[in-house]
């Protein structure tokens, strides 16, 4: 009886395991070959080449020391910024899945032809996750932006 009791305890414990890995493994996040580097970035919205991010929906590439391997996408939101990652999430770094912006509302991937809302992140084709973002600290009295990780 206890022999039983234990194979069977055995095979539902095998079972959850299966199904738990398997749930797990079908979860998309950013891929395990997005190169993960520091981000150390000061803009000064006061300067010209920063006046888009001055009006909601303005957007800029950032393409300058400690801003990535293939830059940022940096966007003025209603409620702030958001900062995106030129690699695309979903994909492994190549020679086309740098991220771009199109017609000034969305980003798009142009290996695959993912995108996403410019403003939100959110994904709209292909792709089921948002850009990488990272984090911002922006001081208005001075207009200086500073992102990091």
């Amino acid at each position: 009886m206890k022999s039983k009791f234990l194979a069977v305890l055995s095979s539902i414990i095998l079972i959850f395991n299966l199904l738990n890995f398997s749930a797990c493994s079908e979860r998309e996040e950013t891929v395990n070959c997005f190169p993960n580097v520091p981000i150390n970035v000061v803009l000064n919205l006061n300067l010209p080449s920063y006046y888009p991010l001055q009006n909601v929906g303005g957007w800029i590439y950032v393409d300058e020391q400690s801003s990535g391997t293939r830059g940022l996408i940096v966007v003025r939101t209603t409620n702030g910024f958001k900062v995106y990652d030129r690699n695309a999430p979903h994909l492994c770094p190549d020679n086309n899945t740098t991220l771009e912006v199109e017609n000034n509302i969305k980003i798009m991937c142009p290996q695959d032809g993912a995108e996403w809302i410019l403003i939100t992140g959110e994904p709209t084709k292909i792709a089921k996750i948002a850009p990488k973002t990272y984090r911002y600290n922006f001081d208005s009295p001075t207009g200086i932006l500073t992102i990091y990780n």
